[in-house]
C-alpha cells in the first residue's frame, strides 16, 4: 500500500482501506507492506475512521496480519501514525516501522 503525498479525499482513503481489507481477507492474506514515506498527517476524521473502523473491523480479527510500514518522512505524518497505533489496542494487526524498504521486505518474508 502505497501512500502518495498530498491531501487524500476522506472518501477515497475509506474505499481503498475498506478494499485492502477485503483483498486480505478474501485471498487469504496476512502481511502487507505500507510505504507512508510521502504521506502528509492523517486528518482527524481518517484517524478516527481508521481506529473506528478499519482497524476493528470484524474481517480484520479472523487472522492476525502483519504490516510493515516505511515511515514517512514528514514528522507530523510519523506522529499521527503513531497516534492511530496507540489508540488502538484492539486491532489484530501486528507491526514494525522501517526506514529501509529491503528490512522490511525481509522481516515480512520471514514470518510465517
Amino acid at each position: 500500500m502505497k501512500y502518495n503525498a498530498g491531501k487524500r479525499q476522506f472518501e477515497e482513503l475509506q474505499a481503498f482501506l475498506t478494499h485492502a481489507s477485503t483483498l486480505l481477507h478474501t485471498c487469504g492474506w496476512h502481511k502487507l507492506l505500507g510505504d507512508q514515506r510521502a504521506m502528509v498527517a492523517f486528518t482527524e476524521e481518517e484517524r478516527l475512521w481508521i481506529n473506528n473502523n478499519w482497524l476493528t473491523d470484524a474481517h480484520n480479527k479472523d487472522k492476525a496480519i502483519y504490516a510493515a510500514i516505511l515511515i514517512a518522512h514528514d514528522v507530523f505524518a510519523r506522529l499521527s501514525m503513531n497516534l492511530v497505533m496507540t489508540q488502538n489496542k484492539e486491532s489484530s494487526l501486528t507491526y514494525r516501522l522501517f526506514e529501509d524498504e529491503t528490512a522490511a521486505a525481509a522481516w515480512l518474508q520471514q514470518l510465517a
